[in-house]
């Protein structure tokens, strides 16, 4: 499915969860804050852009069962994120896509409690048709294709070089990329012949790409580490999308996205 038909599906996961009546005692399966604990104003988030299409949804879930709370989220690298945040940019989460990240922004004294809420795997995708004939990590090495990888500052590109260093493969990448979707979008537009990018853009691209399985991926998993950040400016309503975030409800959309349980 395309990435529109992917966030219509998780929509519709949502809604049938919000019809739904939660298990006694557990409000981890509603979106909205207790009569006793009401929370208003914005919520500034920094989360990795592997994350767009689903926190998109859920920030839209969140925000429909509490009115007077504005989910404000921008993506991007998570080591570019993380810079920002050290150097003292407005924010209220954090979402990482690796623990190595997050960790330094933890040596900074600026996370809360963080902990690990998914992870996800790399996958090759190439342009529908898949007109290079990708069939392995291996021909990441050929030098008469065009290949699109992250740059290794970002989680995307590191965890791609533990990949083909795993399988013995020196690639040849044309471009390095500043974050995992411009990787995806170099291939959707048929740019490049290949790249490596998370089995969850697959997903949310839909039939603009083919995917490939690597053996090899389940080896180098990354973790996503979440955390309310120490300079919060609306600390309660952004402890209330994180409880969202870990909640039942949420899960569900998570794993529909391609992501698994840590």
């Amino acid at each position: 499915m395309r990435a529109s038909s992917l966030l219509a599906a998780l929509a519709a996961i949502l809604l049938l969860a919000g019809c739904s009546s939660p298990s006694a005692g557990n409000d981890e399966s509603d979106a909205g804050a207790g009569d006793d604990d009401m929370i208003s104003g914005t919520v500034t988030v920094l989360a990795a852009a592997s994350l767009t299409d689903v926190m998109d949804v859920l920030a839209g879930r969140f925000e429909d069962a509490n009115a007077d709370v504005d989910i404000a989220a921008s993506y991007g690298g998570s080591s570019a994120l993380a810079e920002q945040i050290i150097s003292g940019a407005p924010a209220d989460v954090f979402f990482s896509a690796n623990e190595a990240t997050m960790q330094s922004v933890v040596d900074a004294g600026m996370a809360v409690d963080p902990g690990v809420l998914v992870t996800n795997t790399l996958q090759i995708a190439v342009p529908v048709g898949n007109p290079a004939g990708i069939t392995s990590l291996a021909d990441f090495a050929r030098p008469e294709l065009t290949i699109a990888l992250c740059d290794p500052a970002v989680p995307c590109g590191s965890a791609a070089q533990s990949l083909l260093d795993l399988a013995g493969v020196q690639a040849q990448p044309d471009t390095l990329e500043e974050d995992v979707r411009a990787a995806l979008t170099k291939v959707s537009l048929g740019e490049v012949d290949a790249a490596l990018v998370y089995v969850t853009d697959v997903v949310a691209a839909g039939s603009a790409v083919e995917g490939i399985d690597v053996p090899e991926a389940q080896q180098v998993i990354n973790k996503y580490p979440l955390t309310l950040l120490a300079e919060a400016t609306n600390s309660d309503a952004a402890q209330a999308f994180i409880d969202f975030l870990r909640s039942d409800e949420a899960r569900q959309v998570f794993e529909v996205a391609g992501f698994a349980a840590p």
